[in-house]
């Protein structure tokens, strides 16, 4: 039997139709948005109230998600020197249900789960969230910018290339240098709470 498949996008910038449409090209009939704040001043389209009714016009379902596979917990627990740790956020109880429901959805819908970055390599959808779903056994794909869909290795591939740990090294093998790529990345996107920082700071 074929392992569930879940997509991955980022509205961007782009018009609701446009969105929309290139939802339907890839059968999606659901999208789990997964913004800490579902809301954008520069793309008004895309808040949670005019995505919703947009999507449902379409026959496409939509939940919020955020409080639980977002990444601007409030949790100090979830933070490590004023940023949060995606280690800590990917084993609290929240993100481990959020996750579970995710994975139980996608057996019955086409899903997608949605933040705002057009570059899933800047957003914690592919950081975070996608490591975690294939390690339950699914397969995700990231629709980028252009339309076009990767499989998720092929986007960690290029994750090796940015971070310049593509070529092969005998004493650092696959999995560990996917593992330092992922983690120089979240280093470089990683929300940073002032508040934490500033009392990190000061101790």
């Amino acid at each position: 039997m074929d392992s569930p498949n879940i997509f991955t996008v980022g509205h961007s910038d782009q018009d609701a139709d446009s969105f929309v449409e290139l939802l339907s090209r890839y059968d999606v009939t659901a999208v789990v948005d997964v913004r800490s704040h579902p809301g954008s001043s520069w793309a008004p389209q895309f808040n949670r109230a005019s995505l919703r009714d947009r999507l449902k016009k379409s026959g496409i379902r939509y939940a919020f998600m955020g409080e639980q596979l977002g990444v601007r917990s409030q949790v100090p627990s979830h933070f490590q020197d004023g940023r949060i740790s995606y280690e800590k956020l990917a084993e609290s109880a929240e993100f481990q249900q959020g996750l579970s429901q995710v994975i139980r959805a996608s057996a019955q819908q086409g899903l997608a789960l949605m933040c705002s970055e057009g570059d899933p390599l800047r957003c914690h959808r592919s950081i975070l969230i996608a490591p975690a779903l294939e390690q339950a056994g699914i397969t995700v794909k990231h629709i980028l910018r252009s339309g076009e869909p990767v499989t998720h290795a092929e986007l960690l591939e290029r994750l090796l290339e940015e971070e310049k740990l593509a070529q092969p090294d005998l004493f650092e093998p696959y999995d560990v240098r996917i593992k330092a790529a992922l983690a120089k990345r979240e280093r470089a996107i990683a929300w940073r709470d002032p508040i934490m920082a500033g009392s990190r700071d000061t101790e």
